[in-house]
């Protein structure tokens, strides 16, 4: 049973069902496995992350592609790479978040960064994640997931994986659709809106047509292949794709939806191992990614009869090259490497499929930022105590056709430590500082009616933290209490009510902490328990303003789960997921009071036997209506002149899986 069942500091059964299994964590990171195996109803890795670690909170956008806060930072704050590909979205207002891009059931594992220690990637201020999915096997394997839920939910997954001394290569598919989820209220997404508009009527424009009104919700598409190529001893060619095509994806509380979303990654890499006694590893990466995102008002009232149709057509391309080089002298090892990226950001507005008849207006303006970086990092152990120390220097410019350009300087650098009192105890220390510039949208970004939104003249950010954690783990339970203070200088702030430069340097503080606990019952049954809190606070009010509560600051959130394994690699489980009264908001800025809440979730996964297994499970039992995501006027979201639109959760759902192995 404990060998099995996972050790995961909340449930094991996650809003739209994903299992996950936690790997032992360090003071800076938390590993999640055996994602893909166990992904049950949904490629929205927001909804399995949001509810397996604590410092996750997730952003509701839509039935799908839905957007992740670690410790309340979110956008650029935060980074996402995917195998050492770091990944951006093209829209704006977030309906293509950059972890929508990659193919759920292939994911191997994913890193939860938890503050400024990662120096190998570029922009991570505050967090990140590191994904990886699955490497290419010799032996044969072959998948096929077929999932079934309420609302016309239907999933196919399949993937085969194979090859010899030489070459080995996996491919995968997946495709998914799903009609509008219905609120605990019953009410679809087109029906939340109404709702919405019958209080506020100046927003009718935002109301399906008659003829979308009960159109889905989305489809996605996604494919993916790798080659492993073996060239010589301890050398291997590493050949990627991945490919992703979203259609007609409704986004209820936003003025558009996305017509498409189609997206592209593309790596190759050269890795050495052994080359020396002391030169252990070299990796050499080239990455690309691309993203063609129209956003639009088709489906909308706004655009009904006469109306003309308004879209908002984006895309963004990435390009970089990572050099990684790693020592082991005399018990120390050694990490020194380089990281180039260059990113190009453009968009413009268009009536009626025509750019000519808005007068060929941007949204951004051919924005090109390119980032040149050497990092480094160093580790060794003595005794019982564990030492590591990073640095990071970095030189962006960024450059557009319409105002200045910027150069930002930066270096980052922490210091982590971990000291183990004996096998079942340890303490853990990290000290950071990481800086991130300020993305296009800040900078240039223009409004359909031609104001300047973004501010052209902002200052990079930069984040100074401290995190301290104890964690005890035996026989009988395990336990973990980590805290953290983060100082936060010229971090970029939306300012609600300027219709030009939007954006603004503010000084703030961020604090709160973790704790997360699991309790061996019996050899089968396990009780895991997990919370989190954290407050968020301005130095001062903005102009014209007097709250200081910082946004996106989710309230005091935790659950308990109780997991049987009733027989061999059968599991039943019982989880309960709560949220207390979301009071402390910047309500200056867009937020609002959202009320408590708490679920209750179920699920049993049955081995049939070695090769097939059947999950059936229900979430939010009691249909419970309520909402989690906030509204915090970053987001450009339905308004009708009172509070702005909130989008609630999906009500009671029941779903079904079906896993075949070969």
């Amino acid at each position: 049973m404990k060998k099995s069942i996972t050790l995961s500091l909340l449930a094991v059964s996650a809003l739209y069902s994903a299992d996950i299994e936690l790997a032992p964590i360090d003071v800076q990171s938390t590993v999640i496995t055996e994602v893909a195996q166990n992904a049950q109803t949904s490629a929205d890795v927001a909804a399995a992350l949001s509810s397996s670690i604590p410092s996750i909170d997730m952003s509701r956008r839509s039935g799908i592609a839905n957007d992740v806060l670690i410790r309340g930072q979110k956008r650029d704050n935060i980074s996402v790479e995917m195998d050492g590909t770091k990944i951006y979205g093209a829209c704006p207002n977030r309906m293509d978040p950059p972890i929508s891009h990659i193919l759920a059931n292939q994911i191997d594992s994913i890193e939860v960064i938890e503050g400024p220690y990662d120096v190998t990637t570029y922009g991570n201020l505050s967090g990140g994640l590191k994904i990886k999915t699955k490497k290419p096997t010799k032996d044969f394997k072959a998948q096929i997931n077929l999932g079934f839920g309420a609302w016309n939910y239907k999933k196919f997954g399949a993937s085969a994986s194979g090859g010899n001394d030489f070459i080995r290569v996996v491919a995968a598919i997946s495709t998914e659709s799903s009609d509008q989820y219905h609120d605990g209220n019953g009410n679809s997404i087109a029906q939340q809106i109404d709702k919405y508009v019958a209080v506020n009527p100046a927003a009718a424009g935002a109301k399906l047509q008659p003829a979308y009104y009960d159109m889905p919700a989305y489809k996605k598409t996604s494919a993916m292949a790798k080659a492993f190529i073996t060239t010589a001893k301890d050398q291997e060619l590493r050949l990627s794709v991945t490919a992703n095509r979203s259609d007609n994806v409704l986004y209820g509380n936003s003025k558009m939806d996305a017509i498409y979303d189609d997206s592209n990654i593309y790596s190759v890499a050269y890795n050495i191992d052994n080359i020396s006694d002391s030169y252990k590893n070299v990796n050499l990466e080239y990455f690309h990614s691309d993203v063609d995102h129209p956003m639009g008002t088709d489906y909308r009232m706004a655009s009904y009869g006469a109306n003309p149709v308004i879209t908002n057509w984006l895309t963004t391309n990435l390009d970089g090259l990572k050099l990684k080089n790693t020592f082991d002298i005399e018990g120390y090892t050694l990490l020194i490497g380089l990281d180039g990226s260059n990113r190009k950001w453009d968009g413009h507005y268009e009536k009626n499929g025509s750019a000519a008849t808005m007068g060929y207006k941007k949204s951004i303006d051919n924005a090109v930022t390119k980032n040149a970086a050497l990092f480094t990092k160093l580790s060794k152990a003595y005794g019982a105590l564990n030492l590591s120390a990073g640095a990071r220097v970095d030189d962006t410019s960024i450059t557009n056709d319409s105002y200045q350009d910027n150069n930002y300087h930066s270096v980052g650098i922490n210091f982590l430590t971990t000291y183990n009192f004996n096998k079942e105890n340890k303490l853990f220390f990290g000290l950071g500082q990481a800086y991130r510039v300020p993305d296009a949208r800040e900078l240039y970004f223009f409004s359909s009616q031609g104001n300047l939104v973004g501010t052209p003249n902002l200052k990079d950010t930069r984040n100074q933290e401290v995190d301290l954690g104890y964690e005890t783990n035996n026989d009988t339970f395990k336990f973990k209490i980590k805290t953290f203070y983060s100082k936060l200088k010229d971090y970029i702030y939306y300012h609600k009510g300027y219709t030009t430069n939007a954006f603004e340097n503010i000084d703030a503080t961020i604090y709160g902490g973790e704790v997360s606990s699991s309790y061996y019952a019996t050899d089968d049954m396990t009780i895991d328990m997990g919370a989190s809190y954290k407050r968020g606070k301005k130095d001062k009010a903005l102009a014209g303003q007097t709250n200081t509560n910082l946004a996106d600051m989710a309230p005091l959130r935790g659950n308990i789960a109780l997991n049987y394994e009733y027989a061999n690699n059968s599991l039943a489980t019982l989880e309960t997921l709560m949220s207390a009264r979301w009071n402390k908001v910047d309500d200056d800025n867009g937020e609002q009071v959202l009320a408590g809440w708490a679920i209750l979730n179920a699920k049993v996964k049955h081995a049939v036997n070695k090769k097939f297994d059947l999950t059936v499970g229900v979430n939010n039992m009691f249909d419970v209506t309520y909402a989690q995501s906030n509204t915090y006027a970053d987001l450009v979201l339905v308004t009708g002149g009172g509070d702005v639109m909130l989008m609630n959760e999906p009500g009671r759902y029941v779903y079904t899986n079906l896993d075949f192995k070969f």
